[in-house]
Protein backbone atom coordinates (compact mmCIF):
# COMPACT_ATOMS: atom_id res chain seq x y z
CA UNK A 1 0.00 0.00 0.00
CA UNK A 2 1.78 3.14 -1.19
CA UNK A 3 0.80 6.44 0.40
CA UNK A 4 3.79 8.59 -0.53
CA UNK A 5 2.63 9.76 -3.95
CA UNK A 6 0.72 13.05 -4.23
CA UNK A 7 -3.04 12.66 -4.46
CA UNK A 8 -4.97 13.11 -7.66
CA UNK A 9 -7.23 15.49 -5.76
CA UNK A 10 -4.41 17.48 -4.14
CA UNK A 11 -5.72 20.80 -5.50
CA UNK A 12 -8.68 20.64 -3.15
CA UNK A 13 -9.19 23.26 -0.47
CA UNK A 14 -8.49 21.32 2.76
CA UNK A 15 -9.06 23.01 6.13
CA UNK A 16 -8.32 21.88 9.69
CA UNK A 17 -10.61 23.57 12.22
CA UNK A 18 -8.49 25.36 14.80
CA UNK A 19 -10.21 24.14 17.96
CA UNK A 20 -7.23 25.18 20.09
CA UNK A 21 -6.28 21.54 20.72
CA UNK A 22 -2.73 20.22 20.81
CA UNK A 23 -2.71 17.70 17.96
CA UNK A 24 -3.45 20.12 15.12
CA UNK A 25 0.17 20.29 13.95
CA UNK A 26 0.56 16.52 13.78
CA UNK A 27 -2.63 16.20 11.69
CA UNK A 28 -1.42 18.99 9.40
CA UNK A 29 1.96 17.34 8.88
CA UNK A 30 0.33 13.95 8.18
CA UNK A 31 -1.88 15.46 5.48
CA UNK A 32 1.04 17.39 3.98
CA UNK A 33 3.05 14.17 3.76
CA UNK A 34 0.44 13.00 1.25
CA UNK A 35 1.34 15.92 -0.99
CA UNK A 36 -1.69 17.98 -0.03
CA UNK A 37 -1.72 21.61 1.06
CA UNK A 38 -3.84 22.26 4.12
CA UNK A 39 -4.89 25.38 6.03
CA UNK A 40 -5.57 25.71 9.75
CA UNK A 41 -8.32 28.19 10.50
CA UNK A 42 -11.04 29.23 12.93
CA UNK A 43 -12.53 31.64 10.37
CA UNK A 44 -16.12 30.61 9.63
CA UNK A 45 -15.97 31.69 5.98
CA UNK A 46 -12.73 29.81 5.37
CA UNK A 47 -14.14 26.63 6.93
CA UNK A 48 -17.42 26.86 5.02
CA UNK A 49 -15.62 27.19 1.67
CA UNK A 50 -13.41 24.12 2.22
CA UNK A 51 -13.78 20.98 0.11
CA UNK A 52 -12.90 18.76 3.09
CA UNK A 53 -12.75 19.65 6.78
CA UNK A 54 -10.80 18.02 9.62
CA UNK A 55 -12.02 18.42 13.22
CA UNK A 56 -9.15 17.36 15.51
CA UNK A 57 -9.13 17.25 19.28
CA UNK A 58 -7.36 16.05 22.38
CA UNK A 59 -8.13 16.73 26.02
CA UNK A 60 -11.56 17.12 27.61
CA UNK A 61 -14.89 17.54 25.86
CA UNK A 62 -16.01 20.40 28.09
CA UNK A 63 -12.84 22.41 27.41
CA UNK A 64 -13.05 21.75 23.67
CA UNK A 65 -16.73 22.69 23.50
CA UNK A 66 -16.02 25.85 25.50
CA UNK A 67 -13.31 26.78 22.98
CA UNK A 68 -15.67 26.08 20.07
CA UNK A 69 -18.32 28.28 21.70
CA UNK A 70 -15.86 31.12 22.34
CA UNK A 71 -14.70 30.96 18.71
CA UNK A 72 -18.39 30.94 17.61
CA UNK A 73 -17.82 27.80 15.54
CA UNK A 74 -20.62 25.56 16.81
CA UNK A 75 -23.32 26.41 14.25
CA UNK A 76 -20.69 26.59 11.50
CA UNK A 77 -19.51 23.02 12.14
CA UNK A 78 -23.05 21.71 12.58
CA UNK A 79 -24.10 23.23 9.25
CA UNK A 80 -21.25 21.92 7.10
CA UNK A 81 -22.36 19.90 4.06
CA UNK A 82 -18.93 18.81 2.75
CA UNK A 83 -17.15 15.73 4.18
CA UNK A 84 -15.93 16.33 7.74
CA UNK A 85 -13.56 14.02 9.64
CA UNK A 86 -13.41 14.18 13.43
CA UNK A 87 -10.26 12.73 14.98
CA UNK A 88 -10.10 11.31 18.55
CA UNK A 89 -11.87 13.91 20.74
CA UNK A 90 -13.04 15.49 17.48
CA UNK A 91 -15.06 12.34 16.81
CA UNK A 92 -16.49 12.38 20.32
CA UNK A 93 -17.56 16.01 19.87
CA UNK A 94 -19.69 14.92 16.87
CA UNK A 95 -22.15 12.97 19.06
CA UNK A 96 -24.83 14.34 21.37
CA UNK A 97 -23.32 14.24 24.85
CA UNK A 98 -20.14 13.34 26.71
CA UNK A 99 -20.15 11.91 30.23
CA UNK A 100 -16.49 12.84 30.66
CA UNK A 101 -17.18 15.52 33.25
CA UNK A 102 -17.62 14.11 36.76
CA UNK A 103 -20.07 16.89 37.62
CA UNK A 104 -22.45 16.94 34.66
CA UNK A 105 -22.61 15.67 31.09
CA UNK A 106 -21.34 17.97 28.36
CA UNK A 107 -23.62 18.78 25.40
CA UNK A 108 -21.65 18.18 22.20
CA UNK A 109 -22.25 19.11 18.55
CA UNK A 110 -24.91 16.46 17.92
CA UNK A 111 -24.35 15.61 14.25
CA UNK A 112 -24.27 11.87 15.04
CA UNK A 113 -26.60 10.18 17.56
CA UNK A 114 -24.78 8.73 20.56
CA UNK A 115 -23.12 9.40 23.89
CA UNK A 116 -19.51 9.30 25.06
CA UNK A 117 -19.08 7.22 28.21
CA UNK A 118 -16.16 6.04 30.31
CA UNK A 119 -14.89 2.67 29.12
CA UNK A 120 -15.64 -0.32 31.36
CA UNK A 121 -12.59 -2.53 30.86
CA UNK A 122 -12.35 -4.58 34.05
CA UNK A 123 -8.75 -5.07 35.15
CA UNK A 124 -7.28 -3.50 32.01
CA UNK A 125 -5.51 -0.19 32.35
CA UNK A 126 -6.98 3.14 31.26
CA UNK A 127 -6.34 5.08 29.16
CA UNK A 128 -6.48 2.59 26.32
CA UNK A 129 -3.16 3.58 24.80
CA UNK A 130 -1.28 1.94 21.97
CA UNK A 131 -1.94 -0.12 18.85
CA UNK A 132 -5.16 -2.07 18.42
CA UNK A 133 -6.96 -3.83 15.60
CA UNK A 134 -9.89 -2.18 13.82
CA UNK A 135 -12.69 -3.97 11.95
CA UNK A 136 -14.73 -1.90 9.49
CA UNK A 137 -18.43 -2.52 8.96
CA UNK A 138 -17.87 -1.52 5.33
CA UNK A 139 -14.78 -0.69 3.32
CA UNK A 140 -16.21 1.61 0.66
CA UNK A 141 -15.30 4.96 2.24
CA UNK A 142 -12.65 5.62 4.89
CA UNK A 143 -11.40 2.02 4.96
CA UNK A 144 -11.12 1.44 1.20
CA UNK A 145 -8.11 -0.80 0.57
CA UNK A 146 -7.40 -1.17 4.31
CA UNK A 147 -7.51 -4.77 5.56
CA UNK A 148 -9.88 -5.70 8.37
CA UNK A 149 -7.82 -6.18 11.51
CA UNK A 150 -5.31 -3.46 10.57
CA UNK A 151 -3.66 -1.74 13.52
CA UNK A 152 -4.32 1.88 14.47
CA UNK A 153 -3.00 3.94 17.38
CA UNK A 154 -5.39 4.85 20.24
CA UNK A 155 -5.19 7.08 23.31
CA UNK A 156 -8.54 7.40 25.15
CA UNK A 157 -10.49 6.48 28.27
CA UNK A 158 -13.96 7.34 26.93
CA UNK A 159 -15.74 5.86 23.95
CA UNK A 160 -18.98 5.64 21.97
CA UNK A 161 -20.83 2.32 22.12
CA UNK A 162 -21.24 0.24 18.98
CA UNK A 163 -24.50 1.21 17.28
CA UNK A 164 -26.30 2.11 14.09
CA UNK A 165 -23.72 4.68 13.02
CA UNK A 166 -20.61 2.62 13.82
CA UNK A 167 -18.38 2.54 10.74
CA UNK A 168 -15.70 0.37 12.40
CA UNK A 169 -15.23 -1.20 15.80
CA UNK A 170 -12.42 -2.26 18.06
CA UNK A 171 -12.21 -4.04 21.40
CA UNK A 172 -10.43 -3.23 24.64
CA UNK A 173 -12.19 -5.04 27.46
CA UNK A 174 -15.40 -4.11 25.65
CA UNK A 175 -16.42 -3.44 22.04
CA UNK A 176 -16.51 0.24 21.10
CA UNK A 177 -16.86 2.44 18.02
CA UNK A 178 -13.46 2.96 16.40
CA UNK A 179 -15.16 5.00 13.66
CA UNK A 180 -18.55 6.63 13.13
CA UNK A 181 -20.41 7.86 10.04
CA UNK A 182 -23.63 9.73 9.40
CA UNK A 183 -24.32 11.70 6.23
CA UNK A 184 -21.23 13.84 5.49
CA UNK A 185 -19.81 13.45 9.01
CA UNK A 186 -17.12 10.86 9.70
CA UNK A 187 -15.19 10.30 12.92
CA UNK A 188 -12.34 8.07 14.07
CA UNK A 189 -11.47 7.39 17.72
CA UNK A 190 -7.87 6.50 16.87
CA UNK A 191 -5.13 8.83 15.64
CA UNK A 192 -4.61 8.26 11.89
CA UNK A 193 -1.76 10.78 11.95
CA UNK A 194 0.09 8.39 14.29
CA UNK A 195 -1.01 5.13 12.65
CA UNK A 196 1.68 4.56 10.02
CA UNK A 197 0.62 3.31 6.56
CA UNK A 198 -2.93 2.39 7.56
CA UNK A 199 -3.51 5.85 9.00
CA UNK A 200 -2.05 7.53 5.93
CA UNK A 201 -4.29 5.41 3.71
CA UNK A 202 -7.35 6.44 5.73
CA UNK A 203 -6.47 10.13 5.46
CA UNK A 204 -5.96 9.66 1.72
CA UNK A 205 -9.35 7.95 1.41
CA UNK A 206 -11.06 10.80 3.23
CA UNK A 207 -9.49 13.47 1.04
CA UNK A 208 -10.49 11.52 -2.07
CA UNK A 209 -14.15 11.03 -1.04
Amino acid sequence: MSTSAPLVSSKQNIVIVNTGCANISSVKFAVERLGVKVAVSDDVQVIQKADKVFLPGVGSANAAMASIEVKQLKSCIQGLTQPVLGICLGMQLMVERSEESLVDSTPCLGMIPGDVQRMQVGDLRLPHMGWNTVFPAEQNTLFKGIDAGSYFYFVHSFAVAVGEHTLAQSDYGMPFSAALHKDNFFGVQFHPERSSDAGAALLKNFIEL
